[in-house]
């Protein structure tokens, strides 16, 4: 059995309309205040989330070097709230036993060590294969070696990202602390059916960029006669919102495609049929 776009994207937005009130309460905590708070505060942060800057300027760069050498803390503390309120709202999506919002946010608590896990694991394999396929051919001084290398990294990169994309609803959703075994079961869970995942992943990006950009606009239009203040502000409230929304998209997402493909492994296994991929 093939996996369905249509029928992941109905039952993602069925998700969204049952559970958005919910799920809203916790993007705005975890997602919205934080990362309002971190592009107003830490130095930087503003200009490198929206590209207001060019990256061979050596004033840019030592801004950056700046912001990750003292504020690093503070980086990593957001990828934590927002970790725990990704694997919250995953939690808030279980089909059965649905939990309340606090007991949600305890499991986000107790799993977030495990998303971060997977999700350096995933790094680090990826940074090693483009070790080997870009950065060792380019080390050769041949340039049609390194662009192969770099076609063919980026190809197994989306490969690999598409794969291994249900770890955290396996981690959420069946509460697998093991970040080894998360990323094996989403391996298994989409087999036979990766190309299909991933063009439904592109469709979703693409019409993101475009509702992003539009909301970035009109935000900028509504903050522009305000000054460099204002609208310095309305652009950090524009991402944030921005970046809210996309959480709670994106969990409704990862569940709906989870459950998708949960049933389509039962339903394979039942029927005796090895998927292929």
């Amino acid at each position: 059995m093939k996996f369905d776009l249509d029928t992941a994207w109905k039952d993602t937005t069925s998700l969204i309309r049952e559970t958005f009130s919910l799920l809203a309460v916790i993007a705005g905590v975890f997602y919205f205040v934080p990362y309002t708070a971190a592009q107003l505060w830490i130095p930087g942060m503003s200009e490198l989330i929206n590209g207001d800057f060019d990256p061979n300027s050596d004033r840019m760069q030592a801004m950056v070097n700046d912001m990750f050498a003292n504020y690093w803390w503070a980086l990593l503390l957001l990828i934590i709230v927002q970790g725990i309120g990704m694997l919250a709202m995953l939690t808030m999506l279980r089909r059965h036993e649905r939990p309340t919002v606090a007991e949600a946010i305890g499991n986000g608590a107790r799993s977030v060590a495990s998303y971060i896990a997977a999700a350096l694991i995933i790094g680090f394999g990826l940074g090693i294969l483009i070790v080997l396929l870009v950065a060792i051919p380019l080390a050769t001084g041949i340039a049609a070696l390194g662009v192969l290398g770099a076609i063919a990294a980026f190809v197994f990169f989306c490969y690999a990202l598409t794969k291994l994309s249900l770890s955290t609803p396996v981690i959420a959703i069946e509460g697998q602390l093991n970040p080894l075994v998360a990323l094996r079961r989403s391996w298994q869970l989409t087999k036979g059916n990766s190309l299909r995942l991933f063009f439904f992943y592109l469709l979703i990006v693409v019409a993101y960029f475009v509702i992003s950009v539009l909301i970035g606009l009109l935000f900028m239009l509504v903050f522009a006669f305000g000054g460099p203040e204002s609208q310095e502000f309305g652009q950090a409230i524009s991402t944030s919102l921005i970046n809210a929304i996309a959480a709670i998209i994106s969990a409704c997402l990862l569940a709906a495609v989870y459950r998708q493909f949960t049933r389509l492994r039962d339903h394979a296994q039942a029927a005796g049929v090895p998927p292929t991929d």
